[in-house]
């Protein structure tokens, strides 16, 4: 019997690698998503496109309410700001992939692939926004729902009923009727709508926030912090908060894509970016001319390639966060 209390204990391969390591949380999180193939894919692409559509532009300027028109007699290309010349000239119509234009232009010879660019700036940052917006609410209201419990508990909690109750598309076609009677420029059109998305969409991190905070806050380092008297903000921004966090960034991560494809349609259905200002949704609004659709592909094929590649990547990246923060996949 004493034999059996002498063996020693039998460790895996990789957990002995871990303990000889000394990994930290964050460095054993970054490590096994490194080992994601895909998520290290969709992280490898969207920093390639997110080059292309902040930097790129630099080095290619472009205006986006830029026409091109071409020279009567001489056949020269003339651009909207040598304005002597515009009278004798006339706009550009659509044209096929070129050396001068490498993906074509549209029908108003603004070139598509610094449209494209330009786009990418607008779909990105949306998504940006939204989710930042969407994380300061739903931290906020749903992390003083889940601790304080209660009454705070069942008026956000309603409030959060009642935002997710309201149509979310109706309540987008009204608000771009109230920006056209109050004539806002396209230009500026979507800052109001990302904002307006942002307040719809926060109900959904604050319910996952009380969910969280009611699980951790019986716990024992939670009581300990109680005992020693700890500052309500404290116990909820240092202790409480930064638990949620690898529930949080997945979970922005996947939303990324999400408000990234909304924006697409959105903007496809006239709601969103206004032209000439370019998105990639409303780049793709171009298909509904069935000549356009059967004869120029470039012009709506490679906003959607954009739009489809951008999404998966976020949705690979935030599968390989979801694996990489869960604990059970320690031995993975």
């Amino acid at each position: 019997m004493e034999k059996d209390y002498l063996e020693p204990f039998s460790f895996q391969t990789e957990d002995i690698a871990e303990v000889q390591l000394f990994l930290t949380p964050g460095q054993m999180i970054l490590r096994r998503f490194m080992g994601n193939k895909l998520a290290v894919l969709g992280a490898t692409v969207l920093f390639i496109v997110a080059v292309l559509c902040f930097a790129a532009p630099l080095f290619y300027p472009y205006n986006q309410t830029e026409q091109f028109y071409t020279d009567k007699t001489t056949g020269e290309e003339l651009r909207t700001f040598q304005t002597e010349q515009i009278s004798t000239a006339v706009l550009k119509s659509l044209e096929k992939p070129s050396l001068n234009h490498l993906l074509g232009t549209n029908k108003m010879g603004q070139d598509m692939l610094s449209r494209l660019m330009y786009g990418g700036r607008i779909s990105l940052l949306v998504g940006f926004v939204v989710v930042i917006v969407e994380l300061l609410l739903g931290v906020i209201l749903g992390g003083a729902a889940g601790y304080y419990g209660g009454l705070p508990n069942a008026v956000i909690m309603r409030l959060v009923d009642i935002i997710s109750s309201i149509p979310f598309m109706p309540l987008m076609f009204i608000l771009a009727s109230l920006e056209i009677n109050l004539n806002i420029s396209p230009k500026y059109k979507i800052y109001y709508t990302m904002f307006m998305i942002g307040l719809i969409w926060w109900t959904g991190a604050a319910r996952m926030v009380r969910a969280t905070i009611l699980s951790l806050r019986e716990t024992e380092f939670m009581q300990a912090a109680d005992a020693v008297g700890i500052k309500t903000r404290n116990k909820i921004f240092r202790h409480l908060i930064p638990n949620t966090l690898p529930n949080l960034i997945v979970m922005a991560t996947l939303d990324l894509g999400s408000v990234i494809l909304m924006e697409s349609t959105m903007s496809y259905l006239g709601v969103g970016v206004g032209a000439p200002y370019a998105s990639w949704g409303n780049m793709v609004q171009v298909v509904n001319d069935n000549v356009i659709m059967r004869d120029y592909v470039n012009l709506w094929l490679t906003p959607g390639l954009c739009i489809l590649v951008v999404v998966l990547a976020f949705n690979f990246v935030g599968d390989g966060l979801r694996d990489a923060t869960d604990p059970r996949m320690k031995g993975r």
